[in-house]
């Protein structure tokens, strides 16, 4: 009898301390509610993760973080030059791929907004440039400017026109050019005088101006009147052009401005992780929503969650407990 409690007993202790840490495991997530017998709450029920489920969660969420989702480590991973190279070979692959795409920037488009967002956001283009164009063209003095062009042009003319028509005659082979010219000065003084000329001259400079003024005037009230409907026009039929382009006719022969434009989405990405980082975290509050996510799951999703990620862990401390067991048998035998 006393060998035989020499095998009895390291394997009863082994079973014991098997048993008990599994029932203690198991304890930890059943049962799911408080059980009761006769009105009296049964103690350890509910398990220990189902009833402190709201503790839990707030410290997990509270813990993830503040030491492992903060700025510092976030800020530090997000503008890793792996990462950094990574979005760069995304933006690559994506222009790379646009470069073969026949659809029109309308159908690319498409995929992302609805038919009405499209509509909605090229009127809203077209309103805001014709208005932008249009305000600067009616508060400009664009029309003075093109007023005095075209006046100062007149009087250029003017001024050569016999030097000009000496020109078109010898052009068609009468005379020398110049010399016709200088020959119609020359009958314009002897016809009038020079005298004559003269003041001729002097009327026409003097009345540039009043003409410039005046042609000024209309010209401005003219783009008051008529700019906002003909650049809206204008700028609704190149829209619609636009629209209606192939995005590898966009693309082609645009390899500087594909990197310029990769230039800028990389430094507004850096820009973004840097200056709004601290407002994103402080916005999405990832404790909370860590906290949040785990009160709203099931203790069952949760039960079986634990179970996938330390499933080997929790194994060995039921398989330590049979070793624990039957080390207290052995003692057990030598008391």
């Amino acid at each position: 009898m006393i060998e035989f409690a020499y095998i009895t007993r390291p394997i009863v202790g082994a079973i014991i301390g098997y048993i008990t840490n599994d029932i203690a495991i198991r304890m930890l997530f059943r049962p799911h509610q408080a059980k009761y017998i006769f009105g009296v709450k049964i103690p350890f029920t509910p398990g220990i993760i189902p009833k402190e489920k709201g503790r839990i969660a707030q410290a997990i969420g509270s813990s993830i973080s503040t030491n492992l989702m903060n700025q510092e480590v976030l800020e530090k991973n997000l503008l890793s030059d792996d990462m950094l190279d990574k979005l760069g070979n995304a933006i690559d692959d994506f222009f790379r791929t646009q470069k073969g795409n026949p659809e029109t920037l309308y159908q690319f488009i498409s995929h992302y907004l609805s038919e009405e967002e499209i509509d909605v956001a090229s009127k809203s283009v077209n309103s805001e440039l014709t208005t932008l164009i249009y305000h600067k063209l009616s508060d400009s003095s664009l029309g003075t400017h093109i007023s005095h062009i075209a006046v100062s042009h007149v009087m250029n003319k003017m001024q050569n026109f016999g030097s000009t028509i000496g020109d078109t005659l010898k052009e068609g082979g009468i005379g020398s050019g110049g010399g016709i010219g200088k020959m119609i000065s020359r009958g314009f003084e002897s016809l009038f005088g020079k005298q004559a000329k003269d003041t001729a001259s002097e009327f026409i400079s003097a009345l540039a101006e009043p003409v410039e003024q005046a042609l000024g005037k209309n010209i401005n009230e003219m783009l008051q009147n008529n700019s906002q409907e003909i650049v809206g026009n204008l700028i609704g039929n190149e829209i619609g052009n636009l629209m209606d382009c192939p995005m590898s006719t966009l693309l082609s022969n645009k390899d500087e401005q594909i990197e310029q434009a990769k230039n800028s989405i990389l430094g507004l990405y850096r820009t973004i992780i840097k200056e709004h980082l601290p407002k994103i975290l402080e916005t999405i509050n990832i404790s909370k929503m860590i906290e949040s996510r785990i009160n709203e799951m099931d203790m069952n999703e949760t039960e079986k969650i634990i179970f996938q990620v330390m499933d080997k862990e929790l194994k060995a401390i039921v398989w330590l407990g049979a070793l624990l067991g039957m080390i207290m048998g052995c003692i057990n035998l030598l008391i």
